[in-house]
């Protein structure tokens, strides 16, 4: 990709980067939220994301493995050697902030990834995972339970009335000293 490329696909709204990135094979189902700063790697026909997945910011999904070139480099008889593997997020899953997908890499229904978590291999259905490499913390449940005195119902508030809520519910901290 050329710089000027590049500087487009940074400046091109989220929605029309998806549907190029469709158009050359990525599977997205219905009811999905991908939020700008996200990056499919250069096999989009190799992902495929399930229904009602949100994809939040700068996160990463690697479809090849990049340890390839120094092995081209190493051995002559692998010179045009490449390795690749699919990535499947499963129907009704969080993929956190920055959060890194390599390939190979299944993530099952209904499954939180923490932020920055670098997930490296399959994660079952009904699991959080988070850190670096990515290691189960809990189930779906668990999630649940342990917050659900912190739940709170706003989604469906306007910014103005989301605000007014927050800024009673959570005052400020005092200042420091």
């Amino acid at each position: 990709m050329s710089i000027l490329d590049s500087i487009i696909w940074r400046l091109m709204p989220s929605g029309m980067k998806l549907e190029r990135l469709k158009r050359r094979g990525l599977t997205i189902g219905e009811g999905c939220e991908i939020l700008n700063g996200f990056d499919f790697g250069s096999e989009p026909y190799l992902v495929t994301i399930g229904d009602n997945v949100r994809i939040t910011s700068g996160v990463k999904i690697t479809t090849h493995d990049g340890g390839a070139w120094t092995l081209r480099h190493m051995y002559p008889e692998l010179v045009d050697i490449d390795r690749f593997g699919r990535v499947s997020i499963g129907d009704n899953s969080h993929i956190g902030m920055d959060a890194m997908i390599m390939p190979g890499v299944a993530i099952g229904r209904n499954c939180i990834v923490g932020a920055r978590a670098v997930v490296t291999h399959d994660v079952p259905d009904n699991t959080v995972v988070a850190g670096v490499p990515a290691r189960p913390i809990g189930t779906i449940e668990q999630y649940r339970e342990k917050h659900s005195s912190e739940f709170v119902n706003t989604k469906h508030m306007g910014w103005q009335e989301k605000r007014d809520f927050c800024e009673r519910v959570y005052p400020h901290l005092p200042e420091k000293r």
